[in-house]
């Protein structure tokens, strides 16, 4: 309701437009949490290769970049950024710190989506959303897509942040078991539930992010 009410009148392209940006940025800075959580804990190969910086050109897969403006135009919005290699092997405790490399990924898409959805609660509550259409229009995207990038990246198979995550806790003979399984079948599991077309991947995260959005916005 809340989205309906934002992007009411609001065109086609623009819609594009605003999108592609907020895309392209809760990438980037999902990346850049990666690379900086990484060289924190000791790995200096992100800061080598040039991650270390919220410039969106170090961060953008190009291929990945073009699906996400043909995703975006068809009006789903759907890509990746250019992968962080992490080594482990500098970490102090390399299970952990794969944990945590892994989680600040999600977890900055998650400071975003608080910070613009605080900005457009302020709008809603003061009503000047009507009155300054396009800060809301911004707002209400890197809400949601924050939330989406968030969710999609926490669902518990490789190469997803949330399965190494989820390895990272387990118990390392059953991690190892994991590792080996989902190596071979996670990328496949995850290419067929995107383009089935089935709605599989929607069907699970669209609730958890309706919920968040709704509780973020006072909603619930």
């Amino acid at each position: 309701r809340v989205e309906r009410g934002v992007m009411e009148g609001s065109p086609r392209l623009e819609n594009f437009v605003i999108g592609l940006i907020v895309l392209v940025i809760s990438i980037s800075l999902h990346e850049f949490g990666h690379a900086i959580s990484a060289d924190k804990l000791g790995d200096p190969g992100p800061r080598r290769a040039g991650r270390i910086t919220l410039y969106p050109g170090a961060h953008l897969d190009p291929f990945g970049f073009l699906m996400i403006c043909f995703t975006m135009w068809a009006g789903f919005g759907l890509g990746w950024g250019r992968p962080v290699m992490v080594d482990s092997r500098y970490f102090g405790n390399p299970r952990k710190g794969m944990v945590i490399t892994s989680l600040c990924g999600p977890l900055m898409n998650l400071a975003l989506a608080l910070v613009f959805g605080l900005l457009l609660r302020v709008l809603i509550m003061t009503g000047q959303v009507t009155a300054i259409p396009l800060l809301s229009r911004f707002a209400l995207q890197f809400l949601v897509i924050n939330l989406s990038l968030m969710f999609f990246n926490l669902i518990p198979i490789h190469p997803l942040d949330g399965g190494k995550i989820l390895s990272g806790l387990m118990p390392l003979s059953l991690s190892e078991k994991f590792d080996s399984m989902m190596w071979q079948w996670g990328p496949i599991i995850l290419l067929v539930s995107c383009f089935s077309g089935a709605g599989f991947l929607s069907s699970v995260i669209s609730p958890a992010v309706i919920s968040a959005v709704e509780f973020i916005l006072g909603k619930s």
